[in-house]
């Protein structure tokens, strides 16, 4: 029998959640529902909280009210169905330590320390690092690689706990566009099966590649939908904003009219 429920699967639930770092705001009242295979791209301008929402759903930073709920789960245990690429990773270029390394330590999370790694696990490090294309690479150091090759090791690290949520943090903030477009390539397919959270100032990317966009600075502007209208980033960039829309696919914006007023 074919199952009737259309009903989007909320993966990832947040009410009226606040944080605060030393008694100054941080987040206010964020309200958000992501459901099953969504691909959302957070914008806003640097010190908006972005990096700090991640965080929270990842539970390395609790809310000072509010409640977060993964997967129906607490974040406690609901956190080990993400995977987590953050903004910058400091590693020193001489460390001794190879790609399939660097992706086993993905595991950590949801396995008991210091014992062996089954055949399986080493199935799946393999398969995550299939789905990069960096298979072939598993056995060079993580130093000797290009800015876009750790990149993909970080995001297949990210996927080897087989999560159905990947949150990114500026997932090319350090490669050129070039390399850049093969990454947003690849999230796509990831994005067949896992959902997404990103953080990005990329608004080629966003526009491109994501399915609905939110707009954060201290407080959440999200429909659930791609546009994105002049009064939002007004709201978030606390400024007045030009905003140009190329042609399709690159179209973020729809036209915006007020009451009244026409557009030639």
């Amino acid at each position: 029998m074919v199952n009737q429920d259309l009903t989007p699967k909320a993966v990832i639930e947040t009410k009226n959640v606040w944080v605060s770092y030393d008694a100054q705001t941080v987040l206010e009242d964020i309200n958000l529902t992501v459901n099953e295979t969504d691909f959302i791209g957070l914008i806003g301008p640097n010190g908006g909280g972005k990096t700090t929402l991640l965080k929270a759903l990842l539970g390395l930073i609790k809310p000072t009210s509010g409640e977060i709920r993964i997967m129906g789960k607490t974040v406690a245990e609901g956190r080990c169905y993400m995977g987590y690429v953050p903004q910058h990773i400091e590693f020193d270029r001489q460390f001794p330590i190879r790609v399939w390394e660097v992706v086993q330590m993905g595991l950590l999370g949801c396995r008991k320390p210091f014992a062996p790694l089954s055949s399986a696990e080493r199935e799946v490090i393999h398969y995550a690092l299939e789905q990069v294309e960096m298979d072939n690479l598993s056995q060079r150091a993580i130093g000797e690689l290009s800015g876009g090759q750790r990149q993909r090791v970080y995001i297949a690290r990210a996927l080897v706990s087989n999560p159905q949520i990947l949150l990114l943090d500026e997932p090319t903030a350090s490669v050129d566009p070039q390399v850049a477009g093969n990454i947003y390539e690849l999230l796509r397919r990831i994005n067949q099966t896992v959902t997404i959270v990103m953080v990005s100032h990329d608004m080629n990317a966003v526009s491109s590649y994501v399915k609905t966009i939110g707009c954060l600075n201290r407080r959440l502007h999200y429909h659930g939908s791609k546009e994105v209208s002049k009064d939002m980033m007004e709201a978030i960039y606390e400024c007045p904003i030009d905003l140009i829309a190329h042609g399709l696919p690159h179209r973020v914006l729809s036209s915006h009219e007020s009451e009244g007023e026409k557009h030639a």
